[in-house]
């Protein structure tokens, strides 16, 4: 009910720009431009969780792209959607490129069916901001693919299993630990998902821990096989692969390189990716030293 009265609040309403404030435009063209300006590129947290997706993100969170995306969140600007899903259809389709993730040689895209899987907000979040943020900028990137010749829908098979703490204050190695078997996937979502192209898909991507629980829950689903069956892990170490940030703690480096990094195809030899609108600066490949 009130993401319906927010809607329509919405369209009757002037309305402020949600990231910089400029009056009378829910977005101004300089907002609109941070969040859904630039092409989609890999990132990639400092320690990376083993089991991580590939995961690409369109723009750094920072200034106002953060702003908006706390708008859409936390402040109930749904008007948002649109921009943030069309942000979001970029980063899939950046994931779909190339063959190594399906796609043609010089980077065609993939142009089979695919599935978003949104990660999914706790319960008691849901009930407090009145809508699911993720499955509402999920919807909206379906449709913007849909639009430009990918046929794309939401499979929302994720949920919660257990409760899990609030992520705020925790550190990456206890926000692993947070959300450890926090996820599952519903009854019979391996043959669902068999059928497409699977992409996990968030607002935003900070240590990797949710979308590697996400990837996890899938996985342990049987969504890595059209048959249904369980996903064959394959252990790689990051020992040797010259990808630490400078100046990265001891401690965190020795937990990078002691953890596996699970390597799991799906039903076509395909890798599961995950995209994003947003990541930390320092987690684009291109920012790196």
């Amino acid at each position: 009910m009130r993401g319906w009265w927010q809607d329509l609040t919405d369209l009757v309403l002037p309305a402020d720009c949600a990231g910089c404030g400029a009056p009378r435009t829910a977005l101004c063209p300089r907002c609109r431009a941070a969040v859904d300006g630039g092409a989609a590129r890999r990132v990639r947290p400092v320690p990376e969780p083993a089991g991580l997706p590939v995961v690409h993100a369109v723009a750094p969170y920072a200034a106002e792209v953060r702003t908006l995306l706390l708008a859409h969140k936390e402040r109930g600007a749904l008007a948002l959607a649109g921009t943030l899903g069309t942000a979001l259809a970029g980063a899939v389709r950046a994931g779909l490129r190339g063959p190594a993730a399906g796609g043609g040689p010089g980077g065609r895209p993939w142009r089979g069916p695919v599935l978003l899987v949104p990660v999914p907000s706790a319960r008691w979040a849901v009930r407090a901001r009145g809508h699911d943020p993720v499955r509402r900028m999920a919807l909206a990137a379906a449709r913007e693919l849909r639009r430009t010749g990918t046929p794309a829908r939401v499979a929302a098979v994720l949920r919660q299993r257990r409760a899990v703490a609030d992520q705020a204050g925790l550190d990456a190695r206890r926000r692993l630990e947070n959300l450890a078997g926090a996820l599952e996937a519903t009854a019979g979502s391996g043959r669902l998902l068999g059928a497409g192209r699977v992409v996990l898909v968030d607002d935003l991507m900070t240590t990797g821990a949710s979308l590697a629980e996400a990837a996890r829950a899938l996985r342990a689903a049987g969504v890595s096989r059209r048959d249904g069956g369980t996903a064959v892990y394959a252990a790689a170490s990051r020992e040797g692969r010259g990808e630490q940030r400078n100046g990265a703690r001891a401690e965190e480096r020795k937990w990078v390189l002691g953890a596996p990094e699970m390597v799991v195809p799906n039903a076509s030899g395909r890798l599961l990716h995950a995209a994003v609108v947003a990541a930390p600066w320092d987690s684009f490949e291109m920012n790196r030293n």
